[in-house]
């Protein structure tokens, strides 16, 4: 989705971006247009309603230019996929603890 905001300077770009990426299910956001004023947010579950209310709040006027499903790339190349290695750890055994009764008397002066 693009998002059209009015930012008038590098403080209100980074605070805007702050907001879009602070959103939950967001991947990505990037600076569009010719003056860095537009917005592009990808992600999956984005919510367009929350996140303009969200930049009208923080930033100022802020207006929903488009939404379409991003275009998914397999770039994922043919990978067999392994198992997960095994890592065999040799514990060493602890020497077990006693406990010693001293049934002398504990004072050897008296």
């Amino acid at each position: 989705m693009v998002v059209k905001v009015t930012m008038k300077g590098e403080k209100s770009r980074s605070k805007a971006l702050k907001i879009v990426v602070g959103l939950s299910g967001v991947d990505s956001a990037s600076l569009k247009g010719d003056d860095k004023s537009q917005i592009e947010v990808t992600g999956d579950g984005v919510d367009a309603v929350k996140l303009t209310r969200l930049l009208r709040k923080g930033v100022g006027y802020a207006e929903l230019v488009s939404v379409s499903a991003a275009d998914k790339k397999d770039d994922k190349k043919d990978e067999t996929k392994l198992p997960p290695p095994f890592y065999y750890y040799q514990y060493q055994s602890v020497p077990p603890y006693g406990y010693v009764e001293n049934y002398g008397p504990s004072c050897s002066i008296l």
